[in-house]
């Protein structure tokens, strides 16, 4: 169906260039006039750009919604779809206009207030917005759909009531977008069909077994494909190693760029090493006496598939054992069971509440070789303890964990693991449980040392590097190198050039944003605070912040001044922390409202920017990263916690107080205005010149990312951020931007340190902070 649709459309698209190019007469358009009368431009351009907004929010919401539950090829057909129907609007205006007779389109197909090759016939943005509505199945989702397809609906009439399009040539945008939505829905699929099930079914009767059942099981930690085989006489466990199943490689690169020495896993590239490495476990365990699954055949399903078949061993994983099942006993033959491999120098290297499990007959079992180490290094063994206690004390406890471990083990090969209960050294399955459950490491080191106090205490240097300081080097790495790269050519003894009018403009609206902030928190403060002190303290926080992240520095020393004038610590935190919150909540849309106004052509034919587009996915792009990565959602989280820490109690009191919550917005308004003239000018001292909308995207954009960078006060990542908006986004040349930027961080940044070190000394002596 989708391939006919898309035939259909095809061939009408193609019968309306045709019939274009021979009935063009060239005579000017008859365009009804009466309908451009009906409302002002203003009007229908202030409609338009809000339904542009909102449609393109909902594209980056709905992309997200996609990505977060998995579904990848959805968002992958929407997208497609979307490029397609711009592109196709924009080839099919270009063939439109070189086929027309005398350069003049028929009048059925031409608005008088045509303005460029992508909205004349054809509207490239309704055309990109109506195919990625379309590909995108939104069923779920019934009041978004809705409200795309009333914003898609407000624009077309915009662009039609202001005479940029016809009824006809919108017809065929509709067409247009269908289209293409049919071809991206034709190849690129639904869902992701089942691999290679014909091919394991043949190599299973080529090894000797006639399946009479195949179910797919889903993926293991591995990300290999597992299938349940029934076959006469017995079941089978069948494992697809395959070249494109890379997440456990990732993984252990991972784990070996970051875990010194024996403790970082074996990093196993190809199929047939990982294969060959998982065969030799089971086989490894089988000799030692372990009760894992028989390995019965290994087979090629083709180039890049291995196939590994193993007997069926039903188990209950130690997750879904309930509680009373746990007992001593219970507790004592796992530890068995893991001394037996010990003995044997086998280290499991995975164990979790999933790969710990029973069999039906009691034998305790451990699933999930595929991570394990023969010949395996005490360092090892010690890993695997330090595992096995932390997954029981989940369950059942750190103290019978720790009696229990003692009692198979052995006190000092228990007290052995002592160095390595330490997060780094968990399985990745193991590190997601401690995230909700903090105190369990401290508990069992607690109840080892309390029972071996000669145990060795200090925990080991299992981490090469830590997180931050990766992140920390790769930033300035990153930002080093775009700073190179922008200075290149560039003479920096213009500086000195600077016209000392626009400097002085710079320098008035730099010490604005100093008054700016202070009423903003004024505003938000529910005591009452003289304003010139308050402009100290911001003063004085722009000396603590060279030491501090961005924005903990002003946090910190606007709650101490706070609480010094007279209100109790909660009512200090929570205030200061919505004044910030405000500050972070009023970023977004002021940066998207100045984006799509950013190079557009909204008053002439109703499209969102290029800017606006890209500014919309880089926040989607960012937000999907923070909420799929769990690492970059705790960091987020902690940083954000300061700012929105009990501040809806304090907001709906401030809602109470309309003049104090006019004087706290427009202070966070008046300090984002001050900060974007003070850009502005900066760039004016060096004879250049910017759109304001532009100058404020770069700014926001620059403050974000500064906000996130690791360095105090955004230091490098701020410059580079800057930089790069007011040559790519402003269109300002590079030999203008860099002095102007140093000038601007001069002023906003380093200048402000001088007198902010004198106000922090005088408020410290006034007993002010």
């Amino acid at each position: 169906m989708d391939l006919l649709v898309a035939s259909a459309g095809g061939l009408v698209i193609a019968a309306v260039l045709i019939a274009v190019r021979f009935t063009a007469d060239g005579q000017e358009p008859a365009y009804p006039a009466e309908l451009r009368t009906l409302l002002p431009p203003s009007v229908l351009a202030l409609a338009a750009g809000v339904a542009n907004l909102a449609v393109t929010v909902l594209i980056a919401v709905t992309a997200v919604e996609r990505l977060l539950r998995r579904e990848f090829r959805q968002i992958v057909r929407a997208l497609a779809a979307a490029a397609l129907g711009y592109g196709l609007a924009g080839a099919v205006n270009a063939a439109a206009h070189a086929l027309a007779a005398a350069g003049q389109l028929p009048e059925e197909l031409l608005g008088p207030q045509a303005q460029s090759l992508l909205t004349s016939p054809l509207h490239a943005y309704i055309a990109a917005a109506v195919a990625y509505v379309r590909a995108l199945p939104l069923g779920r989702m019934p009041r978004v759909r809705a409200a795309m397809w009333g914003g898609i609906a407000l624009t077309a009439g915009s662009v039609l009531l202001a005479g940029v399009t016809t009824p006809l040539s919108l017809l065929l945008t509709v067409v247009a977008a269908w289209t293409c939505a049919s071809v991206a829905a034709y190849a690129v699929g639904l869902s992701r069909p089942v691999p290679a099930t014909g091919r394991l079914i043949r190599e299973l009767r080529r090894l000797g077994w006639e399946p009479l059942g195949l179910t797919p099981l889903g993926g293991d930690t591995e990300g290999n494909q597992r299938y349940a085989v029934d076959t006469v006489g017995r079941s089978l466990d069948v494992v697809l190693f395959r070249s494109e199943d890379t997440n456990g490689v990732w993984k252990r690169l991972l784990g070996a760029a970051m875990l010194r020495g024996p403790a970082a896993p074996s990093v196993l590239l190809g199929v047939q090493r990982r294969v060959e490495h998982a065969a030799l476990m089971d086989f490894a365990a089988r000799a030692a006496g372990a009760a894992g699954p028989r390995v019965l055949g290994i087979g090629e399903l083709g180039l890049g598939t291995v196939a590994l078949v193993t007997e069926h061993l039903p188990l209950r994983p130690l997750d879904a054992m309930p509680t009373d099942e746990l007992t001593d006993e219970a507790l004592d033959e796992i530890f068995a069971e893991l001394a037996l491999l010990h003995r044997n120098r086998i280290a499991h290297g995975n164990l979790n509440g999933a790969t710990v499990g029973r069999r039906l007959n009691g034998r305790v079992v451990f699933a999930g070789l595929a991570n394990g180490t023969v010949a395996a290094s005490p360092i090892k063994a010690s890993l695997d303890v330090a595992a096995l206690m932390t997954v029981l004390a989940l369950r059942v406890g750190e103290g019978r964990a720790v009696e229990s471990a003692f009692r198979v083990l052995g006190r000092e090969t228990a007290a052995g693991a002592l160095p390595f209960l330490q997060s780094a050294g968990m399985p990745f399955a193991v590190r997601a449980r401690l995230r909700a459950d903090r105190e369990t490491l401290s508990a069992v080191r607690a109840r080892i040392t309390g029972a071996v106090p000669e145990a060795p205490a200090r925990p080991a240097r299992l981490e090469r590097m830590r997180p931050r300081t990766v992140v920390s080097v790769a930033v300035a790495t990153a930002v080093g190198l775009i700073l190179a790269y922008q200075l290149a050519g560039v003479d920096l003894t213009t500086v000195s050039g600077a016209d000392l009018g626009w400097a002085a403009a710079a320098f008035g609206a730099s010490t604005l944003c100093m008054v700016a902030a202070a009423m903003a928190l004024m505003g938000f403060v529910p005591i009452p605070l003289n304003l010139w002190t308050t402009v100290l303290v911001q003063y004085a926080g722009s000396f603590v912040r060279i030491a501090a992240p961005a924005g903990l520095g002003s946090l910190a020393i606007n709650t101490r001044y706070v609480s010094r004038m007279g209100a109790s610590a909660g009512l200090a935190i929570s205030a200061v922390g919505l004044s910030q919150a405000v500050g972070l909540i009023l970023h977004v849309p002021l940066l998207l409202i100045c984006a799509y106004l950013t190079g557009t052509a909204y008053l002439a034919d109703f499209s969102p920017s290029v800017t606006a587009l890209a500014v919309t996915a880089g926040l989607a792009v960012a937000v999907a990263l923070v909420l799929l990565v769990p690492a970059l959602r705790r960091a987020v989280l902690e940083r954000a916690r300061p700012y929105f820490h009990n501040t809806l109690p304090r907001l709906l009191d401030l809602l109470q107080h309309p003049r104090r919550l006019l004087l706290g917005v427009g202070g966070t308004l008046l300090l984002s205005a001050a900060f974007v003239m003070c850009l502005g000018f900066s760039v004016a001292a060096f004879g250049g010149s910017a759109d304001i909308a532009a100058l404020a995207v770069v700014f926001l954009a620059g403050n974000a990312i500064g906000s996130a960078a690791p360095t105090p006060g955004g230091l490098g990542a701020v410059e580079a951020a800057l930089l790069g908006g007011l040559t790519t986004v402003a269109g300002v040349p590079a030999a203008v931007g860099i002095p102007a930027v140093l000038l601007y961080r001069l002023l906003t940044f380093w200048f402000p340190v001088l007198p902010g070190w004198g106000a922090f000394h005088l408020l410290q002596r006034w007993n002010a902070i």
